[in-house]
């Protein structure tokens, strides 16, 4: 399943007429984001509450965002983020980056004290690191990052991956009837 991660308004734009019911809302800035919401209303939309631009980190920030705009889901790299939306009772992507093995027991412990409902790891071409997070947290994890080749998508989920996002809209259009 590919999850598109959408940046700019002609992807949006794309992905409004599209099939797919679930989607990543990246780098916008907050007075765009009921607009880019009202396109995609008849989609899941999961906002990534990092990269919105004119939001500060706290959980404020997570509270005004769920109360104002109703999404299904918070996307953080913040474990606070995450804690604070799983109380508002909208579904959550706890995002790690994981280049080394320190990053790897860090993320771990981080996945197991935050309890998102879903894991993005971080380069999602990391098949052995999807593989082993998913072993030792029994999340289901998105791959993420460096990914915009077919052939790296089929593999993200033959190594496990619950879903593959990415910015890549010729993949989007690729996977889209397999959703």
């Amino acid at each position: 399943m590919i999850l598109p991660a959408v940046r700019d308004f002609k992807d949006i734009e794309k992905l409004s007429q599209s099939t797919y019911k679930q989607c990543v809302i990246l780098d916008t800035h907050i007075g765009h984001l009921g607009n880019i919401l009202g396109m995609l209303k008849d989609k899941e939309v999961f906002i990534h509450l990092d990269l919105i631009k004119g939001l500060s980190g706290e959980e404020a920030a997570v509270e005004y965002i769920v109360q104002k705009y109703k999404p299904y889901g918070i996307i953080s790299t913040k474990t606070k983020i995450i804690k604070k939306a799983r109380q508002l009772g909208v579904k959550t992507i706890i995002r790690v980056f994981i280049i080394d093995s320190s990053a790897l027991k860090r993320s771990i412990a981080i996945i197991d004290q935050c309890d998102a409902d879903y894991v993005e790891v971080l380069p999602g071409i990391a098949s052995k690191v999807i593989q082993e997070v998913r072993q030792k947290t029994g999340k289901p994890i998105i791959a993420g990052g460096l990914i915009d080749q077919e052939e790296e998508v089929k593999q993200a989920l033959a190594d496990g991956a619950f879903a593959v996002t990415t910015s890549r809209r010729e993949l989007w259009q690729k996977f889209e009837s397999k959703n």
